[in-house]
């Protein structure tokens, strides 16, 4: 039987395709943003109302089911609800994402008493719980302040028990990052009215969290001898409400799917233990590469270029 030219034009296009297809590497990501309202430099309305105007339209563009998480403190102002503070959350809820709590005020367990840590959680979802109400749901999703967990087991399994008892998961972060030193670089440089050095630290952004991307899917595969389903920590920033589209690009060019928080914690990974003790907010892959012995955590982890420390005025990571 004779196969004309086109024929066999169509049947390499075809095998082309399908040999792509099967080694393009199937990857996912949950994308979860902290501190909401806004993390700033600027505390006006209107600077905050762009910001999160900005995130919200890139998530959405990107179709990404992110996860915000609220200090409820930015909340209220003389210890009244303050409704334009509350409208940017709102609009999260609008724009039909869920809302996690990252406590009332921001502050660490490595600092204070259990006790005073979980007033401070039930404090910060008395307004994130009515806006949640209004799509019949509740926030169920818990994020550390810092990353910070515990300074012995003891507190961490009576955390543990607290949060559990209250409905809420803890939400573990894969995929740690600077983004807050690019952040208040960033913030930095737009209140100096310093254009150029916006330019080169938003240039540097991106590039920055592939790197990081690289490294942890390294590590992963290190750990698991696959890569896992991430959990990527991001901030309500300047930063962000400008280069989310490119980060988006970037992770979809890395071919990863964006997924929910729910169906990443589905991963077997999320299982095993977190008993790292110490001062660190680190990530939870470090967390299980330490248990397993140190030798397992991957070297040359990428760094913020020094431009960027010394333009947030920051020491160190």
């Amino acid at each position: 039987m004779k196969i004309n030219k086109i024929g066999l034009l169509f049947f390499t296009i075809c095998f082309a395709f399908s040999a792509q297809a099967q080694n393009k590497k199937q990857r996912f990501i949950a994308v979860t943003i902290d501190d909401l309202p806004v993390v700033s430099t600027r505390g006006d309305l209107k600077t905050l109302r762009k910001i999160t105007k900005n995130l919200l339209a890139h998530i959405t563009k990107a179709k990404v089911p992110a996860v915000g998480f609220v200090n409820e403190n930015k909340l209220y102002a003389n210890d009244k609800p303050n409704e334009p503070q509350i409208e940017l959350v709102r609009s999260w809820t609008r724009a039909n994402l869920e809302l996690g709590n990252h406590t009332f005020s921001h502050r660490s367990l490595n600092n204070i008493e259990l006790k005073d840590y979980e007033n401070d959680i039930l404090r910060g979802e008395i307004i994130t719980k009515k806006l949640m109400r209004t799509k019949g749901k509740t926030p169920r999703f818990f994020r550390h302040p810092y990353l910070h967990t515990g300074l012995n087991l003891e507190v961490k399994d009576g955390l543990n028990k607290f949060l559990f008892e209250n409905g809420y998961s803890i939400a573990p972060v894969t995929i740690d990052n600077a983004d807050w030193i690019f952040a208040r670089a960033y913030d930095n440089a737009f209140d100096k009215k310093d254009k150029n050095l916006m330019k080169r630290i938003g240039a540097a952004y991106v590039p920055y969290l592939e790197g990081k991307m690289d490294y942890w899917e390294r590590q992963s595969l290190k750990l698991f001898n696959r890569e896992i389903k991430q959990i990527l920590l991001l901030h309500a920033n300047f930063i962000n409400s400008e280069y989310f589209d490119d980060i988006a690009k970037m992770l979809k060019k890395r071919d990863y799917q964006f997924i929910t928080l729910e169906e990443a914690l589905k991963d077997e990974s999320y299982k095993l233990p977190d008993t790292f003790n110490k001062r660190a907010g680190i990530s939870w892959l470090h967390r299980w590469a330490l248990a397993k012995g140190r030798e397992t955590i991957l070297p040359n982890e990428p760094k913020t270029p020094d431009f960027v420390m010394k333009a947030a005025g920051v020491d160190s990571e």
